[in-house]
């Protein structure tokens, strides 16, 4: 890609840390050397942590992508005024949050889909302010899937040198078996092989976790490895993919961290998620893969404890913000190599 990718950045919930994890990205040098960053949210609330925290950044109001001033330090910012600046509290739940995020994301995904944004990196919500709010969805990954009107996706997460991607996301311990089919399972693997492409690996190597201990013992901890995963995994080795059998979670992780595997496909959000976060939390990045757009996001959630304080790490948002260009600029080069 010649041109740096426009990168559209969502506020996230205003009492959380989003508007200043973003106040602070906005001083990475290293982010405008690799794309045109922009931030949608409210600029009253930006301008209330920047005064606050005392950062050294400029706010420009913008009405849209191509009026982006590109400089270290200058927060370019489409203004959504949807926050009562005088009600307005760090860390204090507000109904009025959970509608401005659903705003601030629905518009992002408009440019994305217009092709006036190359990528969208999302700010933290809180899922029980949205959800009360009216707009009843599990999290970012499900309402961005109902406004792309995407049927097929996964959430996938980059970190600590690991990559991984869930067959299942948010629900019950109890529910996840009866959720492991060969259908889910084989377009998951899809998925991780498409995703990983983008991230400019050409040939994928996927670790597909066991669900149960020992990969079953042969029938003796459970069947799914036999009856559903394998035959999934033979699937879409028919259609080219490097997939393993179904390797026990106790030892693909380290498998995968060391080399074997370029991704790995966990089961459960837990079984992926938690030695991810023991070695590279606060660090890694959340994908949504299956999307006709990128999107990627901070591993963390709103942390009202800590918000507006001017203590809250960016770190992981940097590194949203990076992947997504990164991504952003391997799709384009896939896409001018095809005939």
């Amino acid at each position: 890609m010649k041109k740096k990718p426009v990168i559209a950045i969502t506020m996230g919930d205003p009492a959380g840390i989003g508007p200043e994890i973003i106040a602070k990205t906005a001083m990475n040098d290293g982010i405008y050397a690799v794309c045109k960053p922009f931030i949608i949210g409210d600029a009253e609330i930006m301008k209330k942590i920047i005064k606050e925290s005392s950062l050294p950044i400029t706010m420009q109001r913008i009405s849209s992508p191509p009026e982006i001033h590109l400089k270290p330090g200058v927060l370019n910012i489409i203004d959504c005024k949807n926050i009562d600046l005088e009600k307005h509290r760090w860390g204090i739940r507000d109904n009025a949050s959970g509608t401005a995020v659903v705003e601030y994301i629905t518009r992002a995904v408009t440019y994305c889909l217009n092709h006036e944004a190359d990528a969208l990196v999302t700010g933290p919500l809180n899922k029980e302010v949205m959800n009360a709010a009216g707009h009843h969805f599990a999290g970012h990954t499900e309402l961005l899937a109902h406004l792309t009107n995407t049927k097929n996706y996964g959430m996938m997460f980059v970190g600590g040198g690991l990559r991984l991607i869930l067959v299942t996301i948010h629900m019950a311990l109890k529910d996840v078996p009866a959720q492991i089919t060969e259908e889910q399972v084989l377009g998951i693997i899809r998925l991780a092989h498409n995703a990983v492409r983008d991230l400019g690996i050409t040939k994928p190597r996927i670790g597909v976790a066991a669900l149960n201990p020992h990969a079953g013992e042969a029938g003796l901890f459970g069947s799914e490895e036999t009856d559903i995963i394998l035959p999934a995994i033979r699937k879409a080795r028919e259609e080219g993919i490097d997939a393993s059998d179904p390797v026990p979670a106790d030892t693909l992780f380290y498998k995968a961290r060391n080399n074997q595997y370029d991704i790995v496909v966990a089961m459960y959000h837990d079984q992926g998620l938690a030695p991810l976060k023991m070695i590279a939390f606060g660090n890694a990045v959340n994908i949504t893969v299956g999307l006709p757009i990128i999107r990627t996001s901070v591993d963390h959630g709103t942390a009202y404890d800590i918000a507006g304080k001017g203590c809250a790490d960016p770190a992981s948002l940097i590194e949203a913000v990076k992947l997504a260009a990164i991504m952003a600029a391997n799709r384009q080069n896939r896409l001018q190599e095809k005939p």
